[in-house]
């Protein structure tokens, strides 16, 4: 992957300048008409720079695991009642983080060894399921600093969405318990809608909400994210302290990192 040019850095440096006298209104006081010459020259700028730096987005459509809830814990526990149940061997967490990402079928056929025949992946399956209903939050927990960024663009009056290859039943048990109020509209898995990276899922949000697709932007922290915001049309903001490392989203064709939830909210500053 191409590295940033020594000019979009610095460019990108600016933009974060003018950000800092934009948002907060005892800078706007001080600079005065100053800062409406940042406001001029920060849009001239990010028209220089691309899409890649758009701003001012309405939308935030979040992955669920990996971004905004550490989930690993209860998924790597389901996954081994089910398949101790069925008498095959466990799998480490490390094993389940690589496996996770494309929706609850696909992490049971990644645990199963090699050979397994169906009848036993589907029995696999079916004892995954109400386990994990029932300790999906034993040890999940928020990623710090990802409540006060979703409350922040709240105040702000941002829509937030989350799309979850998670079942649809423990998306909403998870999004009550941990983001109660925050969502306007919260989509897992269910039958009858694909999975992602096809983009029904967060086609589903934009309609729902109505907002254009080139008002939203999509943030989560897998290659299946970054896919899935390209077949959506959506804008992409990829977060580091997910499932995947960065060099590895960066080969499936990440561009746009933040090290830290509150580094989120520039990008939803016009």
């Amino acid at each position: 992957m191409q590295k940033e040019s020594c000019e979009a850095a610095i460019l990108r440096m600016v933009l974060n300048s003018y950000d800092k006298i934009n948002y907060y209104p005892q800078m706007k006081r001080k600079m005065g008409t100053q800062s409406l010459c940042a406001r001029d020259m920060q849009k001239k700028m990010r028209a220089k720079m691309g899409d890649e730096c758009r701003m001012g987005y309405k939308l935030a459509v979040f992955d669920m695991d990996g971004t905004i809830l550490d989930t690993l814990g209860d998924l790597a526990n389901a996954t081994n009642y089910a398949l101790r149940t069925n008498a095959l061997r466990e799998r480490s967490i490390d094993e389940v983080r690589r496996f996770v990402g494309n929706g609850i079928e696909k992490l049971i056929r990644r645990a199963v060894e090699e050979g397994t025949p169906e009848e036993v992946i589907q029995k696999v399956y079916r004892d995954f399921m109400p386990y994990y209903k029932e300790h999906c939050a034993d040890l999940t927990k928020p990623y710090d600093g990802i409540v006060e960024t979703m409350r922040k663009l709240k105040g702000m009056g941002i829509l937030l969405a989350v799309v979850s290859n998670k079942a649809d039943p423990a998306v909403q048990i998870l999004c009550g318990q941990y983001f109660d109020g925050i969502f306007d509209v919260s989509v897992g898995e269910k039958p009858g809608v694909a999975k992602k990276p096809a983009p029904d899922m967060v086609n589903e949000v934009l309609e729902k909400l109505g907002i254009d697709r080139r008002d939203a932007v999509y943030i989560g922290d897998s290659d299946v994210d970054v896919a899935t915001a390209k077949n959506s049309g959506l804008d992409e903001i990829i977060v580091k302290w997910g499932f995947r490392d960065e060099e590895y989203l960066k080969e499936h064709g990440a561009k746009r990192f933040v090290d830290r939830p509150d580094e989120i909210v520039k990008f939803f500053i016009p």
